[in-house]
């Protein structure tokens, strides 16, 4: 199982690193989270330096495909040498995206009826592309999923979870990421939050 977390130049470290930190919870043979960027080096809208582990390319044969956000990222929808390496299918992949995120889910056209979640700065830009914007954290409809919200990569992430290894490896997952004293809580609004997105 391969998840691609998009990560480009001037990133956001919640949502791309918060969400690779949940998914490498899971520890069995061929499971594999992987940084996928145009770039060699990206640097974080902060300054963090990181390589990535695949090209951005590669994330088209990932099983799950989670798009992270950064300060760049109108940039990113507008530069054709980047998007045209993306061929996304929600059909046989998990599709999900992280505030900004959204935009290049509505460029790449996959928000077709679709209503999204992004954070309160990027939501205008997704309007102007067409899409509905929710005012919730998360939102997810059959294969594409969507985050509002730096702290809300915890739900795109355990949704993934949920989907793939079930609700208990998901509980499992933010219960030991969750502050001591608050596991229960923590477990309990990522339930309220995915679980009505969660085929019976």
């Amino acid at each position: 199982m391969h998840i691609a977390i998009l990560t480009f130049d001037g990133f956001n470290e919640l949502d791309s690193l918060i969400a690779l930190g949940i998914l490498n919870r899971v520890k069995r043979s061929g499971w594999r989270v992987s940084i996928a960027s145009p770039a060699e080096g990206i640097e974080s809208m902060n300054g963090v330096v990181m390589h990535r582990h695949i090209p951005l390319s590669e994330a088209n044969n990932a099983d799950v495909v989670l798009i992270g956000s950064g300060m760049k990222t109108r940039e990113v929808v507008a530069d054709e040498a980047i998007m045209s390496q993306l061929q996304l299918d929600p059909q046989r992949q998990l599709i999900g995206a992280q505030c900004s995120g959204a935009l290049l889910l509505a460029q790449l056209g996959l928000l077709r009826e679709v209503p999204v979640c992004t954070d309160l700065t990027t939501a205008p830009w997704v309007r102007d592309a067409g899409a509905e914007v929710l005012n919730q954290a998360f939102f997810a409809q059959d294969n594409v999923a969507s985050a509002g919200g730096c702290l809300a990569s915890q739900y795109l992430a355990c949704w993934v979870l949920a989907r793939l290894e079930g609700l208990a490896v998901a509980q499992d997952a933010i219960h030991y990421v969750a502050p001591v004293g608050e596991k229960d809580a923590y477990v309990k609004r990522m339930m309220e939050a995915i679980a009505p997105y969660l085929a019976a």
